[in-house]
């Protein structure tokens, strides 16, 4: 029977301290567990470790069945690969190791074509027969023409720098799903995927007989999916597991009831420690004048060893702590108004005013502009005054469009672009970032520096390069610029992407209390829900305001 046993694993930083401690959980034929947990706290070292990539310190990993991996870059990587070379990648092992093979033996046909070459191009394609070669193309084939709509013979060539990430991670997802392994491993699959996308892989989720282990930070599709939730919980030794044996529906409620028992029992346990120390001293007081309680004191002394030895009960994990206080200010009423503007190459003329204090969510499939509107009103729009610079001074690429977009008047842009990556910040420590100041954020002493990126449980990176730090990370420190920028217009794309589950909700709170207005790029439909107002860009270039979210092209609309 396919199985993944992970038991007692362990694994330290290189500077010694722990990173994950006794770590155990299991996954069988048809269960779904999601592995949850701050930013940090070790998700995608425990499944490098689970997927072999990464040997445990301690512990120990049992597997039964064959096991398939999607890494979390993938549709990422700036390399040369091909469609062809990214679905081989994710194949079976010996179908990999062959077409490996037959790739070199073409190179070598093409470089020096004698009979050797021949010869090994010769049994490299018998080879390729006998794993079963062929009837993988006919696989990719239909995989090709489901995703891209293309063939497999045209597709097969082309570029994955050329594919968005949610096309390149639907092709292997597609592939993964289609494919013999028993187990699979997915780090982070819904990242890149629109709404329709990751529905699509629900419903796969749902219908798998496969044993999967996947990370996500995507509430709606952990409650739909998951059928256990494992959740890393970070303390002094490093993280430990604690296993909820039902859906992410009732997680959260029957975290709090085990922290609750926890407490009580640590409660309880420091109550009996505390009497059985004072026992002790009550006998070792009576001894120094009766020698007939020496026995009684020795007994007591036994018995507190015992239950000191013994330990007290699990400790309770520490709650990360993110607050996040944007605070905005007061601008014109009219805060974004566009009149006529067009998305060259991607959108028709259109209209649209943003007031003052509105959220509004820009909604559509990958690839139809969205980001592209939220970069030039990032850039102050079309003909933008001093006041409407950038507020964290980030640079900004310019965006081809005709028509107007204007931002109001004190109405101050701050971006929080998709991929995280600030050039302008590459090479520079947290701390040196927030020290020197840029825009309109002022710099910091180094002991204030500290108290803020407490707030965004960031205080142990403060001597970390930005671009060392996880997804998750970067995407904090970014939402923590903007707070010190104090801009009015807050222009996000997609920025609960990378953000674990308690940061998402420190996000939401602090958007609640933001004076300012909002527009935020977003495929995530649970934090879609605190938007008042919702803009679709459709496929066919049309921007089209709608009284509930939208994720359809064809006009279905889903809350």
């Amino acid at each position: 029977m396919a199985h993944l046993d992970l038991a007692g694993i362990g694994y330290d930083l290189p500077d010694g301290r722990g990173l994950l401690a006794d770590v155990s959980l299991r996954v069988g034929p048809g269960e779904r567990v999601a592995l949850v947990g701050p930013n940090g706290a070790g998700k995608t070292t425990l499944v490098r470790i689970a997927t072999g990539e990464l040997a445990p310190h301690r512990g120990a990993v049992g597997r039964g069945g064959t096991l398939a991996v999607m890494g979390q870059l993938v549709g990422r990587a700036a390399d040369d690969r091909t469609v062809r070379d990214l679905l081989v990648e994710h194949a079976p092992d010996r179908l990999r190791e062959v077409a490996r093979r037959l790739a070199g033996a073409e190179l070598d046909m093409m470089t020096d074509d004698d009979e050797p070459a021949q010869l090994a191009y010769a049994q490299a394609l018998a080879d390729w027969a006998d794993v079963g070669g062929y009837a993988a193309e006919a696989e990719w084939d239909e995989i090709t023409q489901e995703v891209l709509a293309q063939p497999f013979e045209r597709a097969q060539w082309r570029a994955v720098t050329s594919l968005s990430g949610g096309e390149a991670k639907r092709l292997v997802l597609t592939a993964l799903l289609r494919g013999p392994a028993e187990l699979l491993v997915l780090d982070e699959p819904d990242n890149s995927l629109d709404v329709p996308t990751k529905r699509w892989l629900e419903d796969q989720l749902l219908a798998t007989a496969k044993g999967v282990l996947f990370v996500s930070h995507d509430r709606e599709l952990l409650s739909r999916t998951a059928t256990h939730v494992a959740a890393l919980e970070p303390g002094p030794a490093g993280a430990t597991a604690w296993v909820h044996g039902g859906s992410f529906a009732t997680f959260p409620a029957a975290r709090a009831e085990r922290m609750s028992r926890l407490e009580e029992l640590r409660r309880r346990w420091d109550e009996e420690h505390a009497k059985l120390r004072q026992l002790v001293v009550m006998y070792k007081q009576k001894a120094a004048y009766n020698a007939d309680m020496a026995s009684r004191l020795q007994a007591a002394r036994t018995r507190l060893a015992r239950f000191e030895e013994a330990g007290p009960p699990e400790a309770v994990a520490a709650e990360q702590q993110v607050t996040m206080r944007l605070r905005g200010g007061r601008t014109g009423r009219r805060a974004v108004v566009c009149e006529a503007l067009a998305l060259t190459g991607l959108t028709r003329p259109f209209d649209l005013e943003v007031w003052f204090g509105e959220r509004v969510a820009v909604l559509g499939a990958n690839g139809t502009g969205k980001s592209h509107l939220l970069r030039l009103l990032a850039a102050g729009g079309t003909d933008p005054g001093p006041e409407h610079l950038p507020a964290d001074g980030q640079p900004v690429a310019p965006v081809a469009h005709a028509g107007v977009a204007r931002l109001g008047a004190r109405v101050r842009p701050g971006w929080f672009a998709q991929s995280h990556q600030r050039r302008d910040l590459t090479g520079r420590t947290l701390l040196d970032v927030l020290h020197r100041g840029e825009g309109a954020r002022g710099g910091m002493g180094r002991e204030h520096a500290g108290r803020v990126l407490d707030r965004y449980d960031l205080a142990h990176a403060a001597e970390q390069r930005v671009e060392t730090l996880s997804g998750g990370q970067q995407a904090r420190f970014q939402i923590l610029l903007l707070e010190l920028s104090g801009a009015t217009l807050l222009l996000l794309d997609e920025p609960t992407d990378n953000l674990d589950l308690h940061s998402a909700e420190a996000l939401e709170a602090g958007l609640a209390a933001y004076e300012g207005t909002v527009l935020a790029v977003t495929h995530d439909r649970w934090f879609t829900r605190g938007f008042d107002r919702f803009l679709h860009v459709g496929a066919d270039g049309s921007v089209v305001e709608t009284p509930e979210p939208v994720w359809e092209d064809d006009g279905v609309r889903t809350r």
